[in-house]
């Protein structure tokens, strides 16, 4: 029993488990505290976020009634950052794999093969085949510069018609085209995707299209969702 209490002594700050958990939480909130906050508050925020070494008892004591009514009091906004920091901290544990996070622009026909055939085998792979001055391609290549970012996991490229030395079979009536691949294998050909979508369409439109079709991995941390979160705020 004595091994294992000094184990639980030895633990980092950030360990997982209840007492880990409102240790941070304590932590966090004397960080992000206002400076206008009262004396008297802060002075308690400080007490919660950092128990005194020689105070073992204290350290690992459960959260008074005083301290939880003190977390419901604090601004709602504050747990959302908290919370959206931890997921972006597990995300970045558990992640693993090429991240891309950019849109590849694809120069040749062998660049579009060698992209197919030599990815990772987990790895999606996203081609919009498109040409300059067809209606939709400009809007596409944006919305996929988004989601690139979105889905870093997902390698999105593009590559203009001409390029890639089969320009008959892409003609303008057919674009923009979205091909989908992983491990070498066609998952998704998506010719004049966007019928699918109203004359001005967005990223989310496209996301949720590919959703349907199981071609994207489960979302990791947003910043785009976090500053939209953000903005609503501020309204």
């Amino acid at each position: 029993r004595m091994s294992s209490l000094q184990e639980e002594e030895e633990l980092p700050a950030n360990h997982t488990g209840p007492k880990g958990v409102i240790n941070d939480w304590r932590r966090y909130k004397l960080d992000s505290v206002d400076q206008t906050v009262p004396q008297k508050k802060r002075e308690l925020l400080r007490q919660m976020s950092n128990p005194r070494d020689d105070d073992k008892e204290r350290q690992n004591r459960k959260m008074s009634a005083q301290e939880y009514e003190l977390i419901q009091e604090e601004d709602e906004s504050c747990l959302k950052r908290y919370r959206k920091q931890c997921m972006q901290e597990m995300h970045e544990r558990l992640s693993f794999g090429p991240k891309f996070e950019c849109v590849h622009e694809l120069e040749s026909g062998e660049a579009f093969l060698e992209v197919i055939e030599k990815e990772h085998r987990l790895t999606m792979v996203v081609v919009h085949i498109y040409q300059h001055g067809v209606k939709g391609c400009e809007q596409m290549n944006s919305c996929l510069d988004c989601l690139s970012s979105e889905y870093p996991t997902v390698k999105f490229c593009r590559i203009d018609a001409v390029a890639t030395g089969a320009a008959e079979r892409f003609s303008s009536e057919v674009l923009p085209t979205l091909l989908v691949y992983k491990a070498g294998e066609l998952l998704g050909n998506f010719l004049a995707i966007t019928k699918n979508f109203n004359e001005e369409f967005f990223a989310t439109d496209v996301e949720g299209f590919l959703n349907e079709y199981g071609l994207l991995p489960e979302k990791e941390f947003s910043a785009c969702a976090a500053d939209e979160d953000d903005a609503g705020e501020v309204e």
